[in-house]
């Protein structure tokens, strides 16, 4: 496998005056508030029913947070999120996705994302142990990889509604660049795929499940966020 970071690396010297943009790893990279509403202060916003907010904090880290509420149960979501070896096929921008030997025998994963920047292909590349409390969380750090730090947790909370059952699909990031990569720039770019990696577990999770638990919610059936079937290309999984 071709190094990520000699990439951006390259991609550097061959564009000195651009910031290179380099992808979250999106299978992994994403927990949430607890109240539903979006904190005061950094960089709060609401998009297509998806919540997200960040936090600057010391030595070029960021805090990045999102939640949405999917009519799923937490254990339908914990299936999507756990299929590690087949999210590539439906998370957006994610590349590749495979399980590797943990010495001690825990859960470990190597993941590639990748994007497309000024027609320039860019990847970054992380190695994360995944720790899991079923069906509530999955945490993950990052033993090898681009960045300098990479680590959070997914959480999965059920909503309680006379009416229907919803899960609180959250997801929060500890997150430090390497030098060459300007950390706002990387907040920008993971907050614009959140929304689409947060869809598409919503999306997945409707492939295999139906419409879901939840549904209808407010005004009746309806395709996740948009998305009907015949816009995706996802499959279900195969073994």
């Amino acid at each position: 496998m071709e190094n990520p970071t000699g990439l951006i690396d390259a991609m550097t010297a061959e564009f000195p005056n651009r910031s290179p943009l380099a992808p979250d790893p999106a299978g992994v990279v994403y927990g949430g508030g607890e109240d539903g509403n979006l904190a005061q202060g950094d960089g709060g916003e609401m998009d297509n029913l998806v919540s997200i907010q960040t936090e600057k904090l010391a030595g070029r880290q960021r805090r990045i947070q999102a939640f949405t509420d999917l009519p799923f149960s937490p254990e339908q979501l914990w299936q999507v999120l756990t299929d590690y070896d087949n999210l590539a096929s439906f998370i957006p921008n994610l590349t590749h996705s495979r399980r590797l030997r943990h010495p001690e025998g825990g859960i470990r994963l190597e993941q590639v994302g990748s994007q497309c920047f000024l027609q320039v292909k860019v990847c970054a590349r992380v190695v994360l142990d995944m720790v899991e409390a079923f069906p509530q969380e999955i945490r993950f750090a990052m033993v090898e990889g681009d960045f300098r730090t990479f680590e959070g947790k997914w959480t999965l909370v059920p909503l309680a509604d006379p009416s229907s059952l919803y899960t609180r699909l959250g997801y929060d990031l500890l997150l430090r660049p390497p030098r060459a990569l300007p950390a706002g720039l990387i907040e920008r770019h993971i907050r614009h795929d959140l929304t689409r990696n947060l869809q598409a577990i919503g999306g997945r999770a409707q492939f295999l499940f139906g419409e879901g638990t939840g549904w209808p919610r407010d005004n009746g059936p309806r395709h996740w966020l948009g998305q009907s079937p015949s816009q995706r290309n996802d499959q279900p999984p195969t073994g």
